[in-house]
């Protein structure tokens, strides 16, 4: 809900609570929060009953959409409380699905054996110049193979996670890695390793960025027609490459470079159309619970690859 609490709707969107609210396929039907300030912020704001536990609130009634925006840690135990009261469509969980693989696939395995659709909230799937750059790599107009740089900070599980997820949206699976540096931890449960992916298409090297400096978000794809950036919040820039006006058998990026149109100031808002297209059984570009724990698999093995490489 405090994503967005101090910014004029519907131009910005950044929470879950205020994109449900907006959203014409959805009605916001309460909350649950432990905290009475919070939930006093939640009814005066939305006009939607607020609970103090999810007991409370799902007695009222399973809704079709949960969503789980918790602390990490708490994510499993939330997963289990909820379907002891039934069985919602669509659960939306905040990434990453837990800290641990087992938990991870437990969250996923407790979804699909109950038919009920699961998904990991890596917003960046649901943006359209997100979603352009993938139509683009399928047909060939941004041109494979390629090769990354991505820079992250504040920890690898926590958003490193967004560009790993990102890059194998664009790309397909990871088919191997590589821990380059250890680098340092980052609170109690995660870190900040530079290391490398490969894909079938190409490879990207991860460099993590000191967050207490400034917070540094950045991809740059070198293609064999052109370079893609990625950058300031979600902008993307392609610029093509071009032959020389002078110069025989020299090409260069033309520059400027095409803006790809973004909505990234209403992520949240694309995230609940892309729901609403899962519900209907239509296409969407969501990070499904299957991926999602494989993504915790990875990102476990990239931390325990990292402490070896402190010995």
């Amino acid at each position: 809900m405090l994503y967005d609490s101090k910014l004029s709707a519907p131009e910005y969107i950044y929470s879950h609570a205020r994109a449900f609210s907006i959203h014409a396929d959805f009605v916001l039907a309460g909350a649950a929060d432990p905290a009475p300030a919070l939930r006093a912020q939640f009814i005066e704001r939305y006009h939607s009953p607020a609970y103090a536990d999810v007991a409370a609130l799902l007695a009222q009634g399973v809704p079709d959409v949960v969503v789980i925006a918790s602390p990490t840690d708490t994510h499993l135990a939330l997963v289990r409380e909820v379907l002891q009261y039934g069985r919602p469509r669509l659960i939306l969980c905040e990434k990453p699905l837990a800290y641990s693989s087992a938990q991870a696939h437990e969250i996923e395995c407790l979804c699909r054996e109950r038919g009920i659709l699961l998904f990991a909230n890596y917003i960046r799937r649901a943006d359209p110049a997100v979603i352009e750059v993938k139509a683009r790599l399928g047909s060939g107009r941004i041109a494979q193979p390629f090769k990354a740089v991505v820079w992250y900070s504040k920890g690898l599980l926590h958003n490193g996670s967004h560009f790993v997820d990102l890059l194998s949206f664009w790309f397909g699976p990871v088919r191997g890695w590589h821990v380059v540096n250890a680098g340092r931890a980052c609170g109690e449960q995660d870190a900040e390793p530079d290391f490398q992916l490969a894909f079938d298409a190409g490879t990207a090297i991860f460099c993590a960025a000191i967050e207490e400096n400034f917070s540094h978000y950045t991809v740059e794809i070198i293609a064999s027609n052109g370079r893609l950036r990625y950058e300031k919040g979600g902008k993307v820039e392609w610029q093509e490459a071009a032959s020389h006006p002078s110069l025989d058998n020299y090409r260069q990026l033309k520059s400027p470079g095409e803006a790809i149109p973004d909505d990234m100031d209403r992520y949240q808002y694309r995230v609940a159309s892309q729901i609403s297209n899962a519900l209907r059984q239509e296409a969407h570009t969501l990070c499904d619970g299957h991926v999602a724990a494989a993504n915790v698999e990875l990102l476990n093995a990239l931390l325990k690859a990292r402490e070896y490489n402190q010995e």
